[in-house]
């Protein structure tokens, strides 16, 4: 999932020598933290969200496969 996560924003972004994904483990849940650059914000999250909750669904798709929960936060 992490390097689902790191492809996806990589395409999306100015600078993806600074994309950084962190897998943390929460729960039983896997956390994915989203790290970007500043000004690359606005391209990951779009206009009301609307690529965050693509990012987002895709990531889901892809876990239930596994049958895990998968969480993707962006952090600045």
């Amino acid at each position: 999932m992490k390097e689902l996560v790191e492809i996806i924003a990589k395409s999306l972004v100015d600078n993806p020598q600074e994309v950084v994904v962190y897998e943390k483990e929460k729960d039983g849940d896997i956390l994915l933290e989203l790290h970007v650059a500043q000004e690359d914000m606005g391209k990951v999250i779009g206009k009301q969200g609307r690529i965050a909750k693509a990012i987002r669904a895709v990531v889901k798709a892809a876990a239930s496969k596994e049958d895990k929960k998968v969480i993707v936060d962006i952090v600045q």
